[in-house]
């Protein structure tokens, strides 16, 4: 957009009208008397910016494709007759512009009057902000009156509301449009430009807007001119961020007034990390902008990011610490320095009194870098043991170990960008539109542009059919057959004679190619026997074998329904396997790239939170490892592996682990078998639960400490593509400490000379420690925004695409994916298999988007099961449905849809009264023990209220939820 405020701190990007132009050939023009060298094929709108000269425009942004509608943006130039529309016209060589005269003055500001005319109450500050693009406008012109006057036929009076004619002249008038929590619409303000129309289709990609009408009748509306939020509208933003008037504009921002400053900081929702300018007013952010130079989301966003900020400055958090003696008592508020010695005296009392491994401690994956590495090196430094875990334990880190196995490195080889040369994209067990919507954007914008999309997964996702979008394939597997299917692909591209032999003699193991070789080509996983085990067509499996191997680049994305299963590290060895058969790697449009879930998993991991190993992957039984660390923190590191989050819990219910801390997150809510885990939880002697909000597992917690949100603190996040990005304080911490502040006072609490003064000191000391980082400062970051490691001096400004030169382990290692069918496996008494997953508008366990609008869209969980299922079972669409496994069971309301297979059920985990996995058992993946959330044998049928479980634990929320001074604290 164009605004920009008279504030100096105010962040500002430059709109240069037209997107830059890609060509390598440069042309010179004059423009106002200054000569400027841009590519071939750049807009005179763009190239005149460049100059440092700016065209007024309405319809135009570099977001979005030129248009020519506004008519503002008239240029002369020499040797042509007439004025051009500066936007759609492409420079020439030697070309002559003049972009100011009497005759264009004249023109712009006719057209100007005529909008004007024909905008309620004229233009400025009575119609909205006042510093609109079309305000900005209406002052480049020099517009102060208008000929035409300001009766028009969309105008209501200001003074009384009432339409055009005393109320006769309706037929223009449309009524504001508040239906959407984040934004408003008044189509009053409209005038035609299509910008927001246009956003939402080659942006976004979700075609929810249109313009309906014609002359004076026209208006932008959205879907069949229904309100927005019953609409196909995904609340993105990208139409109020396009939009030159006040017709489309953010409520806060109508309510409180434009910012006076703003941060440029990173998104703390998913794993695609965007950037945002955090708009602020007072103390107050009134704005969270898409940032266009983020490099992961390149100035979009999606209604998490963009809107869903307000948990920071909900009732419902929790601004001061508190401790309880027994998990029944009433919380009692305390100063910071009683809560940390309470907790540091506790840890010792028990370790002293059952032994140095009986406390530990879990990082959080929506913390910063450098508060994960905080806390973990707060358990080996300070508990002396190596008792630490990560959320990734129960997502991604089979793909850890999968990935680490076969090509050598633990994370995705392939930065984002990457996308727009796939040909072929393989995604399986992942739902971008919901679970990674920005990304999903991209993924869909090259899929208009011809590129081909096989969906393995077995639910009908938005990307198998979409507007302007088809799968070629759509393999509707049953749930914990993805080993399988992947074998039978293998299968055919060997069988086939598929794989490129010449990249796999340059840079994988041939000995291991030819064993695997064998094992594929075993008859048993011929597409037949594939077809039989998985429940899809053998045909369907060729096509898409032979697509994957032979169609061009071939891009595999995956997500936690290929991680979350008894065979999680098996199915990413068979995606690197596919990778590798088919040359898939080492250059942009190909690899394989896990869809990280939350905003920082792949940080809590790069930064040494499993208990085998230090930050950079490196195992701690390795002396020379272990060393660096022991001479830099002054005691000696054990070499024995710690336990993991599971192990914690078994421990606990045996009575050899009494303590623990937790800093953001919520095992009792995302963790499977909750039973299990709230046993697990009630038997140690102290939970310190570091938070912003009383969630779950606070509900078993003897000392509570106010966590920080993104806004109030300093750091790194790092993002799906192993894009390190900055994190920057928007506003000072609600509840005094940063979190990475609120860990080092414990520390000292428990002895540790801890005297960090500043995020960067700490991760100067992760560059020292840690060879994949050894090149990353905050100064970097600083100067180019972000990088991806590997960061050091063999690649000084990070690695966008891993295994370019070669495999990072040497050479590729081909790995035999033999299918074990899981022993969570369907019968007579539970006859249907549930899988789980996400929702658009929440977010993980739900803790900040169900305190935001975001609750509009997605008020409850609710249990999809397919038509023919419902009838057997006189099931009615929002039933209440009783759902049951060998685990345990819960209630929610059914949602009959095709979009599940026949046998399959399906749920989100973002509420908390429903407590789906109540439901899932402790079954986990073979190698990393991630556990197997996405294949539990169930039986669904009505119900008449609550099950015991949840009236049970409705009691206990009510009991442990109070706070001496208050009547309760709200969840």
């Amino acid at each position: 957009m164009n605004v920009k405020a008279d504030i100096s701190s105010l962040v500002t990007e430059i709109d240069y009208g037209t997107p830059e132009s890609k060509a390598d050939k440069t042309v010179t023009l004059t423009v106002d008397g200054r000569s400027i060298t841009v590519p071939e094929g750049t807009s005179i709108m763009r190239a005149s910016m460049e100059a440092g000269v700016e065209i007024p425009k309405l319809c135009a942004t570099d977001m979005l494709d030129s248009f020519g509608s506004c008519r503002v943006c008239l240029v002369e130039i020499e040797g042509r007759n007439g004025t051009p529309a500066s936007c759609t016209t492409p420079v020439g060589e030697g070309m002559v512009v003049h972009t100011s005269s009497d005759r264009l003055d004249a023109i712009r500001k006719g057209v100007m009057e005529l909008y004007v005319s024909d905008h309620p109450t004229g233009f400025g500050e009575k119609a909205g902000t006042g510093a609109s693009e079309f305000d900005h406008v209406a002052k480049m012109v020099g517009l102060s009156e208008n000929r035409y006057g300001v009766e028009g036929r969309n105008h209501v009076k200001p003074e009384d509301g009432v339409a055009p004619g005393h109320g006769s002249l309706t037929i223009d008038y449309m009524v504001r449009d508040d239906s959407n929590p984040y934004f408003s619409y008044d189509p009053a303000q409209c005038i035609v430009c299509s910008r927001c129309v246009r956003a939402c289709e080659d942006v976004q990609g979700t075609f929810a807007l249109t313009i309906e009408g014609r002359g004076f009748e026209s208006r932008m509306v959205a879907s069949m001119n229904e309100a927005f939020v019953e609409s196909e509208c995904v609340s993105c933003g990208a139409c109020v961020q396009a939009c030159p008037t006040d017709a489309l504009r953010e409520k806060a921002v109508l309510e409180k007034g434009m910012p006076e400053r703003s941060v440029v900081t990173t998104c703390a929702y998913c794993g695609v990390g965007c950037n945002f300018k955090a708009e602020v007013k007072g103390d107050e952010v009134v704005r969270m902008m898409p940032y266009k130079a983020g490099k992961a989301n390149h100035g979009h966003s999606c209604v998490k990011g963009r809107f869903a900020y307000g948990y920071a400055t909900h009732k419902d958090r929790i601004l001061s610490p508190m401790v309880r003696e027994k998990i029944t008592d009433p919380w009692r508020e305390v100063t910071w320095e009683e809560a940390l010695a309470h907790a540091a005296g506790e840890f010792r009392r028990i370790q002293y009194q059952y032994g140095r491994a009986s406390i530990g401690g879990i990082t959080s994956s929506r913390c910063t870098d450098e508060e994960t590495y905080l806390v973990q090196k707060l358990v080996r430094q300070g508990f002396g043991n190596n008792n630490v875990d990560t959320c990734a334990r129960v997502c991604h880190s089979p793909t850890g170990y999968g990935l680490n196995t076969t090509l050598g490195t633990s994370a995705g080889t392939q930065d984002f960008d990457s996308v727009e040369e796939a040909d072929v994209m393989l995604l399986i067990g992942a739902n971008p539109t919901d679970a990674h919507p920005v990304f999903a954007s991209r993924m869909k914008k090259r899929l208009r542009e011809g590129a081909k999309i096989i969906v393995i997964d077995p639910r009908r996702i938005d990307l198998v059919k979409s507007p302007h979008v088809k799968a070629i394939h759509h393999l509707p597997i049953k749930p914990g057959t993805n080993v399988a299917i992947l074998t039978g692909l293998a299968h055919v591209i060997v069988t086939e004679k598929l794989y490129n032999e010449t990249y796999i003699r340059e840079r994988c193991d041939w000995g291991a190619f030819e064993d695997w070789c064998e094992f594929v080509s075993d008859p048993r996983y011929n597409p037949e026997e594939t077809a039989r085990i998985c429940g899809v067509d053998a045909e369907t499996i060729r096509e898409a074998a032979r697509l994957y191997a032979t169609g061009g680049n071939g891009a595999i994305y995956y997500g936690l329904g290929v991680t979350e299963h008894s065979q999680g590290s098996t199915a990413v060895m068979g995606l690197a396997n596919l990778a590798m058969a088919t040359g898939n790697l080492g250059r942009n449009g190909v690899g394989v790239n896990p869809l990280r879930g939350q905003n920082n998993v792949q940080g809590s991991c790069d930064m040494g939170s499993f208990p085998h190993e230090f930050p950079g992957y490196r195992h701690i039984a390795i002396d020379s490892v272990r060393e660096i660390y022991e001479n830099l923190w002054g005691v000696t590191l054990d070499k024995e592996p710690g336990l993991r989050i599971n192990n914690m819990l078994d421990a606990a219910t045996d009575g050899s682990f009494k303590g623990i801390y937790i800093q953001g997150e919520d095992i009792l809510q995302s963790d499977p078998d909750s039973k299990h885990v709230a046993a697990g939880l009630a038997a140690m002697e102290c939970v310190v639960v570091h938070d912003l909000f009383l969630n779950e597992t606070a509900r078993y917690a003897h000392v509570f400490l106010p966590g920080s949100t993104f806004l109030e603190k300093d750091g790194t996040f790092i993002n799906a593509e192993r894009r390190i990005n900055l994190v920057r304080k928007v506003i000072e911490p609600k509840a005094r400490y940063a979190d990475w502040e609120a860990t080092q006072e414990l520390a000292r609490a428990l002895g540790l000379d801890w005297n960090y003064t500043h995020p960067s000191e700490i991760m100067d000391e992760i560059a020292a420690t840690t060879p994949t980082f050894a090149g990353v400062s905050f100064d970097l970051l600083e100067r180019e925004g972000s990088v991806q490691w590997p960061c050091n001096e063999k690649a000084p400004l990070g690695t966008p695409i891993m295994h370019i030169n070669g495999i990072v382990r040497g050479k590729g290692n081909f790995v035999r994916t033999e299918y074990v069918a899981t022993e969570e496996r369907s019968g007579p008494r539970f006859p249907l298999l549930l899988t789980t997953g996400r929702i658009l508008t929440q977010y993980n366990v739900g803790a900040q988007t169900r305190r935001t609008g975001n609750s509009v869209w997605h008020p409850e969980d609710r249990l999809e099961i397919h038509p023919h299922d419902a009838e057997d079972r006189g099931i009615h669409d929002g039933q209440w449905v009783r759902l049951a496994s060998r685990s345990g069971e819960t209630t929610l309301r059914a949602l009959i849809t095709d979009r599940v297979a026949v046998g399959v059920v399906y749920t989100t985990f973002h509420h908390p009264d429903t407590q789906a996995n109540v439901v899932t058992t402790e079954a986990t993946d073979w190698a990393t023990n991630c556990p197997e959330y996405k294949v539990t044998a169930v039986q669904v049928g009505p119900s008449n209220g609550p099950t015991e479980w949840q009236r049970d634990y409705e009691d206990l929320s009510k009991k442990t939820r109070r706070i001496k001074g208050h009547l309760e604290a709200a969840e």
